[in-house]
Parts: C-alpha cells; structure tokens; sequence
C-alpha cells in the first residue's frame, strides 16, 4: 500500500459527520481530486468497437493483461466485420492469457455478428442495446458509455464495491445494490470521473488484503458507520 503523500492534510477538510451520506460525500470527493486528480481511460483502445471488446476481455483479468493482448487481436481485426469474420478458435488463441478465453472468445464473435447484422456495424449507444449484446452486462455497458459516449454513468467493479462498503455509502449486498447507493450519494456529473478515481484509490492506498483502515486517507476519516437519509 503506497505512503499517503505529505501533501494530503485531512485536518484542513471540514469536520466529516459519519452518519451523514454528504458528509461523507463532500469529504471523499475532495479527498479524491487530492490523492488521484485526473485518472486516463486505463484500456488502450481506438475507438468504441475495441473499447467494448478490451472491457469484456478485462472480466477476471487485469487491464494491464487485457493491454498487452489486444494490440495482437486489433492488428487482426479491428472493426466489427473483421472480427466476425475471424474463427473463434482463432480469437480464442489470441486472448488466452486474459483468462476465460473460451467463452469470451465466443461472446465476442457474436457480439461482431450482432453488430454487423443488427447495427450497421456500429457500437449502440444506450445500457439497454449494450446489454443485449452477448457476454456484456451493467457494468460494461456503463463504462463504454462513460468512456465512449461521454455519458454520465457509474460502473461497479470489485474494487468500488468493497470501497463502497469500507466507507458506510452501501450495505454490500450485491453490485447492483452498491451502484444505486453511490448514484444516490454522488452528483451525476461527476459519477464517471470518480469511478476511475475510487478503482486507482483502491489499488493505491486501499488494497483488498493486507488493509489497514488507520492508514488509510479515507478510511480512517469515514469509518463505517449506518447512515441517515440526507
């Protein structure tokens, strides 16, 4: 887990209620822009198409992986067409290292199918078409439309989720459930910028094991605590 930079001085923060959801909110915003400020697209792609395709190869698998893969599936197929018209067995050698290859394999090359067919080869921009598309589900369809499409969305990874919990906003019951919480407590124009800024947190001071909540610059702030509505 990285030191927390001399910079970040939390007493100059107002006084942050723990039971208060904009308490919590106004504090964790500001804490953010400190530690992460502007966070790029962490997928390389080029365009809509091959952002959708790095997004369903990053399930299970890290985008550092998903980076050093897609370069030899786009210099082969780059756009819907051409990936339809590639053997799954050859997409599936290709993507092997990022894990599950055999069904994202196929996923993939139905989603091309599908695309070329049904949407003039072209990536839809609405959750409902995305997520008719195969293998691509909520949070998929919200970061391409956050990254592609310049929508206000907030894609719940594994990351977010365990944060969400470890600062009182969600329950933890499921993704869904976490993803309705943090729309309610952040404002929607910011919802895509701290998306990528709580997964860069979580990585850098807030890891999964090995966590120590009195060293963390948010944690150690906002605690858990059950909130009231406000």
């Amino acid at each position: 887990m990285k030191a927390i930079p001399t910079s970040f001085l939390p007493a100059r923060y107002p006084s942050v209620n723990r039971r208060s959801r904009a308490s919590k909110a106004k504090f964790i915003i500001s804490a953010l822009e400190d530690l992460i400020g502007e966070v790029p697209i962490p997928l390389r792609h080029q365009d809509p198409f091959t952002l959708l395709i790095a997004v369903m190869l990053s399930g299970q698998s890290t985008d550092a992986k998903v980076n050093q893969i897609t370069p030899d599936l786009f210099t082969i197929a780059s756009t819907p067409q051409e990936m339809a018209s590639l053997p799954v067995a050859t997409i599936e050698r290709v993507i092997r290292p990022c894990g599950l290859s055999p069904s994202k394999a196929r996923n993939i090359k139905a989603t091309a199918n599908i695309l070329v067919n049904q949407f003039e080869s072209q990536v839809p921009c609405t959750q409902q078409e995305l997520e008719s598309l195969p293998g691509v589900g909520p949070k998929t369809s919200q970061v391409v439309l956050a990254q592609s499409f310049g929508k206000n969305s907030f894609p719940v990874d594994t990351h977010i989720h365990r944060l969400a919990y470890r600062w009182g906003l969600s329950p933890g019951d499921n993704v869904t459930q976490t993803e309705r919480n943090l729309k309610h407590t952040f404002p929607e124009r910011l919802w895509s910028r701290l998306h990528l800024q709580i997964i860069i947190f979580g990585r850098t001071y807030c890891p999964a094991r090995r966590h120590r909540p009195p060293d963390c610059p948010i944690c150690h702030v906002v605690g858990r605590q059950s909130l009231k509505p406000s």
